[in-house]
């Protein structure tokens, strides 16, 4: 399961404007699904009082009632677990044939903008730094009538940890083995708590860091791949040589802007195993420069090289006669010419296929079409909760649910 980054960001945006215009909010979090749907758990939205929406729960088809019942949770200050059974395609109570197949489970939680650790503070910190964290969201499938905590507990990766709600059905230590869990294993998951007074389903959500992106060359064939990188949330850093080429004003949406020499790059960006390189100055020496500083590294998971595969044998064969022979591992990490074959000819098309390369790697996959997958388009690793009538009947008799 994977951040969405510029959904969260622009989502803290608008909980920010909210604050200074003196608008009351609530948070939409689709918090568990049982089948298909548009958005997987993680997917959250900012609904204001005023209607305004920010961040999406759907394909577009449950913001219309799902308006209502943040509406509702603003005026009650209370919190709220509503479904939405999309399994019945004849079922027209939302308006709209959904066609998802799923049940959705989406959790409403108002927001009070006095509380310094309320679930929209508690993401702004999962953005401060670049870090892993793991958020806890804790809601109950089987008691409607009872408690529903929310957004309640972080877990950064350097071991700050923040707790809002909810400690007193479960205590800190409990939610901490959970979250150490989801570290080991770099994955989200779901986790049923039997608590003594009611039954609680924790989604353990980890959040890994967003890509980063370095792009040495601030050519113009660099500015559309900076924007499109930058609608997809990742932080971008520009690099070039030459002072006249790398600056903010031609670059904008990018991060970072550096002018630097090629055997320094890497001495000004913060990288890890999410960074990605793109080596597209079109100067020869420099890019080939870089590249001997990424290979000395070796460890990044993808290096990408403009120009034909003329170019990078060239640049195999100087890094031979210099004493650096690339092996067949670091090969399969070098990818040039750079892009899909998608039969991209202009600057915007060529950044298309770049990032939608890079995206590929990132997440694993080949790049096929969707019409050839045998398996469910989304990653069903992250298993759901699934309860037999017997354990519904068990838990609920077993347990008196807290009302509030």
């Amino acid at each position: 399961m994977r951040i969405a980054v510029k959904e969260i960001t622009e989502i803290i945006r608008s909980y920010q404007q909210a604050i200074v215009e003196g608008k009351r909010m609530a948070l939409a979090t689709v918090v568990h699904v049982e089948g298909s749907s548009y958005r997987r758990p993680g997917a959250r939205m900012l609904v204001t009082d005023d209607g305004q929406l920010t961040g999406a729960i759907s394909g577009g088809c449950l913001e219309g009632d799902a308006l209502r019942k943040a509406l509702l949770a603003i005026s009650q200050q209370k919190n709220k677990l509503v479904t939405y059974d999309t399994t019945d395609e004849s079922d027209t109570t939302l308006g709209v044939q959904l066609g998802c197949n799923g049940i959705i489970h989406i959790l409403f939680e108002p927001i009070n903008a006095t509380q310094p650790d309320n679930p929209i503070e508690l993401l702004k910190k999962v953005l401060v730094k670049r870090q892993n964290a793991v958020v806890i969201t804790l809601f109950s499938l089987l008691s409607r009538t009872g408690k529903q905590p929310g957004t309640c507990f972080l877990h950064l990766q350097d071991d700050e940890i923040l707790i809002n709600n909810g400690q007193d059905l479960l205590t800190a230590e409990t939610l901490l083995a959970e979250s150490k869990l989801a570290y080991q294993i770099g994955d989200s998951f779901f986790k049923l708590f039997e608590s003594d007074r009611q039954p609680l389903t924790g989604f353990i959500e980890y959040f890994n860091t967003p890509p980063s992106l370095v792009i040495a060359g601030a050519g113009n064939d660099t500015i559309p791949l900076v924007d499109m990188a930058a609608v997809l949330g990742w932080e971008i850093t520009v690099v070039d040589g030459r002072g006249s080429h790398a600056t903010k004003q031609r670059f904008p949406k990018a991060t970072k802007v550096l002018v630097s020499k090629a055997d320094d790059v890497l001495k000004h960006v913060q990288t890890d195993s999410r960074t990605f390189f793109l080596l597209m100055t079109h100067n020869y020496n420099y890019d080939l420069a870089l590249l001997k500083s990424l290979l000395i590294e070796d460890q990044y998971r993808y290096i990408g090289a403009l120009g034909p595969k003329k170019k990078l044998e060239r640049m195999f064969a100087d890094l031979l006669a210099d004493g650096i022979e690339v092996s067949e591992s670091q090969k399969a990490r070098i990818y040039g010419p750079v892009g899909m074959d998608i039969g991209a000819e202009t600057s915007e098309e060529i950044a298309l296929s770049v990032l939608a390369e890079i995206k590929a790697v990132l997440n694993d996959k080949s790049g096929n079409s969707l019409r050839e997958k045998v398996e469910p388009i989304h990653n069903r690793a992250v298993k759901p909760i699934e309860y037999s009538k017997d354990e519904k009947e068990e838990f609920l008799c077993a347990i008196q649910p807290v009302t509030t």
